[in-house]
């Protein structure tokens, strides 16, 4: 009997499924959402507009995305999952051309309704493709020149698509899943000192080329590097960000200063305080132990995710749960890294708290897979 065989006879059917749901993911996912909505709320000094409210609208609507991909057995998203990847490289090259430009960058693709990121659809996109190509693969041939280097040029292609933009963070989260993908499926390690090799030279390169003809980043990057390294050099301008958000982390203390009274955020010396560094909020006014709850919750998720993933006998879904947690993880991770001045500002958003919908959207029908993989696990 084939494994699509004894799946199909040992796997819930119809309504049924609903309870081979993981609900304590769902649930977690809920409260990270509700912190969200918490904080916008209190960002936009007390009010459900503009933030809250359509933040709220977007969960609902991806909640319902997420529960409908969950329904659909794992391996039809097995089948589309090189036609997911191909029509998210066509989106970001139509960016090119019918994208709209926001903040001094074209990454967004207006539908009427909502503006929808390619980027975003892609970080799912590559998952799918990657986990269905290792899923396809012999084990023996994992390591081998030629079939590594194919799904190396599949990472290579949307990188370089969203450098364009330009969009440096999606770039870097885009590199590190799709080599987390290539880890986790087992390719040798010689790989990844090669590449860590290559990446120490890039490092040199990207330096070496600033204020020549053949710059390999933009002014602003180059200043964002600086200011991580140095934000006392421009408080007023380009380290303004980081060194705002460091005085919001200090100042919340222990405990916090309370619930909307925050004084960088209520009097908006907190830039992007519903994006980007909504952390910094949550920080501020609930303090140490807040910014850590979050944290933990993040961590559960992550959690369930791994025990999802090893508990499931198909190369598919193993592979699919655990490169999406690392996708979720790497969102959270860089989000904070970047807010507390550990790492450049590269416009990474916090996932499910940040305001922004094709993130959450996108975040949301990522989870409707794990919960697909897990429901339709054999048993």
């Amino acid at each position: 009997m084939s494994y699509l065989e004894y799946s199909v006879k040992h796997v819930p059917t119809g309504l049924s499924k609903v309870f081979y749901l993981n609900w304590a993911l769902i649930l977690l996912i809920t409260a990270v959402a509700s912190i969200g909505f918490l904080m916008l709320y209190s960002v936009a000094g007390g009010s459900f507009d503009p933030w809250s409210q359509a933040q709220m609208k977007r969960f609902g609507l991806g909640m319902a995305l997420m529960f409908t991909v969950a329904m659909i057995p794992i391996w039809f998203w097995r089948s589309i999952s090189a036609a997911t990847y191909l029509l998210a490289l066509v989106l970001l090259v139509a960016v090119e051309y019918l994208g709209t430009v926001g903040m001094g960058a074209q990454r967004w693709i207006d539908l009427g309704f909502m503006r929808l990121q390619p980027s975003e659809l892609m970080k799912i996109a590559i998952v799918m493709v990657l986990a269905a190509y290792y899923d396809w693969l012999p084990m023996g041939r994992k390591s081998r020149p030629l079939w590594v280097l194919i799904p190396v040029v599949l990472v290579l292609m949307p990188v370089y698509l969203t450098l364009t933009q330009p969009d440096l963070g999606t770039a870097i989260l885009l590199i590190a899943v799709g080599g987390l993908m290539m880890f986790i499926a087992g390719v040798h390690w010689a790989y990844f000192a090669a590449l860590i090799a290559a990446g120490a030279g890039m490092v040199t390169a990207v330096f070496q080329s600033r204020s020549t003809t053949w710059q390999l980043l933009a002014d602003y990057q180059y200043r964002r590097i600086d200011t991580f390294i140095d934000p006392s050099i421009d408080p007023l301008g380009a380290g303004y960000h980081i060194t705002q958000s460091k005085i919001a982390l200090g100042s919340g203390g222990w405990t916090g200063r309370g619930f909307m009274q925050g004084s960088q955020s209520q009097l908006n010396f907190l830039p992007e305080k519903q994006t980007d560094f909504i952390f910094t909020t949550l920080a501020e006014e609930f303090g140490f132990l807040g910014a850590t709850s979050l944290l933990t919750l993040y961590a559960l998720i992550v959690f369930f995710c791994v025990i999802s993933a090893l508990s499931n006998r198909d190369r598919f879904s193993s592979l699919l749960i655990l490169g999406l947690a690392a996708n979720f993880f790497l969102y959270f991770a860089v989000n904070m890294a970047m807010v507390m001045g550990l790492a450049p500002v590269v416009g990474v958003p916090l996932p499910l708290v940040s305001y922004g919908g094709s993130a959450m959207l996108v975040l949301l029908i990522g989870f409707g897979l794990v919960q697909s993989a897990h429901v339709h696990r054999p048993r």
